[in-house]
C-alpha cells in the first residue's frame, strides 16, 4: 500500500479542516488500496470546544455505517497526527490492524502506551503503528493553525510550543 499517496488525502482532510478554522487534522480508512472513509477535526471552534469529534473518532463512525463486510484487521487507518488515547484506544477496540501517522503528538499521543500494561480488550490486537509518513506537511499545517491569532484551541499548550519550535 501507498502509504504517502493516502497521507495525500489525509492531508487534504485537515486542510479543509484548516481552512474551516478547525484544527487541523485529518483521516482517511482504506482498505484494499480503496478509502473507505475520511473524518476531519471539528469542534475546535469558539470558547466551548469539544474533546469528542476527533477526525479518527467522525471516520470511525462513518466506517460502521457502511453496509459491508469488511475485515477490520485489514483496514489502515491514516491520520495527520498521532492519535490521542480516545481514538488510539477506539481504533485497538475496533480491531483496526494498522495505524499511519504523519506528525507525533507530544502532549497527548496515545501510541507510546505499552500493550503489555493495558487490560485485556486493549491488548488483543496489537496494531502495527507507522509514524513520521509526510510528517513536515503535517507539521506546515499545525504550525499555520497555532501562528493564526484567532484560533485559541490549544494555544500555549505543549503541543503548540512543541510545533512552534521547529
Amino acid at each position: 500500500m501507498d502509504n504517502e499517496y493516502f497521507m495525500q488525502e489525509a492531508l487534504r482532510e485537515a486542510q479543509a479542516a484548516l481552512v474551516a478554522g478547525e484544527f487541523p487534522v485529518g483521516c482517511v480508512m482504506v482498505h484494499d488500496k480503496k478509502i473507505l472513509v475520511s473524518g476531519a477535526r471539528k469542534g475546535t471552534i469558539g470558547d466551548y470546544p469539544n474533546e469528542v469529534d476527533h477526525a479518527e473518532m467522525i471516520a470511525l463512525r462513518r466506517l460502521f455505517r457502511l453496509e459491508s463486510e469488511i475485515n477490520l484487521r485489514e483496514v489502515t487507518v491514516l491520520s495527520t497526527l498521532e492519535p490521542c488515547l480516545m481514538c488510539f484506544g477506539a481504533l485497538m477496540i475496533s480491531g483496526i490492524g494498522k495505524l499511519v501517522f504523519a506528525y507525533e503528538d507530544a502532549m497527548g499521543g496515545g501510541t507510546q502506551c505499552d500493550a503489555a500494561n493495558l487490560p485485556p480488550l486493549y491488548k488483543s490486537n496489537q496494531m502495527a503503528i507507522i509514524p513520521g509518513i509526510l510528517r513536515n506537511e503535517s507539521l506546515k499545517l499545525l504550525k499555520t493553525f497555532f501562528s493564526e491569532p484567532e484560533n485559541t484551541y490549544l494555544r500555549d499548550s505543549l503541543l503548540a510550543t512543541y510545533t512552534l519550535g521547529q
